[in-house]
């Protein structure tokens, strides 16, 4: 079987499928937009297996929205070209844009080739919601817009899979959970492990001999940023200071600056480093943090906590209670709070007592990587996407 493989923000684990579906003999293109700034993973290729970049190598601009448009739309196009030039019997999309769906699949229904959503996140749901409330009145009509698009496209899709029960829902009401089976995201076991608290990157970076709050990853309107650097004051006001460390690239630099200057925080800002070394900067995280905000409870789950969770650290959670990653943080014995101002006295009294007490972090630690290697055994999430990919290429 021919497969490509396209996920926009080349995330580790999907790549790590892909991986395992040409270890398996599938013939795998594995494709990702390289002007999204974000956390890449391992892109070595192999003999069944070539990864490809494909549209813009610019950083996209997040807030210039009509530029934005332009180019997720040509990137449906460029796929498109992709799947004809690699001959993919069938393609699997993840992390792709609502625009750039809409013109992919309607030329895979000229093209006559199936295709599988893998449906990360209910866009139209987090348009509608942060239209309201963020992005004012003219920005209801693009969420309308989105929700009619993203249910164009679940139902041109030959199979969906979602990543939390939450989302059936929303395909039931788009008239697809009849297609949709559930797969929880994972992260790679074997390329995101504990390793020890001092290590190369720390002393690097000058951390070992400061106790360190950590956060790696995305910031984006589904986040918060003011909550970093509100909890780091808030253990440092509790008698215990700490060092900041966000390693994320985009608008939250300039908002993450102005609150740790106002707050008298000591911050570290890093651009997302290489894959291969994200073991030893999530290793020096004392505690790793991780945000969502409140509406994006039911249409995301951050990846961001799977990473953690493999690397075996405590974590603190600003995040909706009802979120799938909230119920793992809680099952090893980590700290989830409502992802507002008023959890901040709470989170730094369980930061502050975990800092404490180094046999309690060796024990969280433990915790989350036991919980990591019962959860993300890739065979059997690639099992369930070989069949579906197989099932619907016949």
């Amino acid at each position: 079987m021919r497969v490509l493989v396209h996920d926009f923000a080349g995330h580790p684990f999907q790549v790590e499928l892909s991986r395992e579906l040409a270890r398996r003999g599938h013939d795998v293109t594995h494709s990702y937009c390289p002007a999204w700034v974000s956390g890449k993973g391992n892109f070595e290729g192999s003999e069944r297996l070539l990864i490809e970049p494909v549209g813009p190598t610019e950083p996209i601009e997040k807030d210039q929205f009509v530029k934005r448009l332009l180019v997720e739309l040509v990137l449906g196009w460029q796929l498109l070209r992709q799947v004809r030039r690699t001959r993919a019997d069938v393609a699997m999309m993840s992390n792709a844009q609502i625009p750039t769906l809409v013109v992919f699949a309607i030329g895979m229904l000229l093209l006559r080739k199936p295709w599988v959503l893998w449906h990360q996140d209910v866009y139209a749901v987090a348009i509608k919601s942060f239209a309201g409330e963020k992005l004012g009145r003219g920005f209801r009509l693009v969420a309308t817009v989105f929700t009619v698009a993203e249910r164009w496209v679940s139902r041109r899709a030959a199979a969906v899979v979602v990543i939390a029960d939450s989302f059936v829902a929303v395909h039931e009401e788009w008239g697809t959970a009849e297609k949709t089976t559930v797969i929880p995201n994972w992260a790679p076991l074997d390329e995101i492990f504990p390793v020890d608290r001092l290590n190369a990157w720390s002393g690097e970076q000058g951390l070992d001999e400061v106790r360190t709050l950590l956060y790696s990853g995305t910031l984006g309107l589904k986040h918060n940023p003011e909550l970093l650097v509100g909890l780091a004051a808030a253990v440092r006001d509790a008698g215990t200071p700490v060092q900041l460390v966000v390693v994320n690239q985009g608008a939250a630099e300039a908002v993450l600056r102005a609150e740790a200057e106002r707050l008298d925080v000591p911050l570290m800002l890093l651009p997302f480093q290489p894959y291969e070394r994200l073991p030893e900067v999530l290793g020096s995280g004392d505690v790793l943090v991780v945000l969502l905000e409140q509406d994006a409870g039911a249409f995301s789950v951050p990846s961001k906590t799977l990473s953690y969770l493999c690397a075996g650290r405590p974590i603190v959670g600003f995040m909706p209670a009802e979120n799938l990653a909230s119920q793992l943080v809680g099952d090893v014995d980590g700290c989830v709070l409502p992802p507002n101002a008023d959890s901040l006295p709470a989170a730094a009294t369980w930061v502050a007592g975990v800092l404490a007490d180094r046999e309690e972090q060796a024990r969280l630690g433990k915790q989350a990587r036991a919980l990591a290697e019962r959860e993300f055994a890739l065979e059997g999430c690639a099992d369930r996407f070989e069949t579906i990919l197989t099932t619907v290429s016949s």
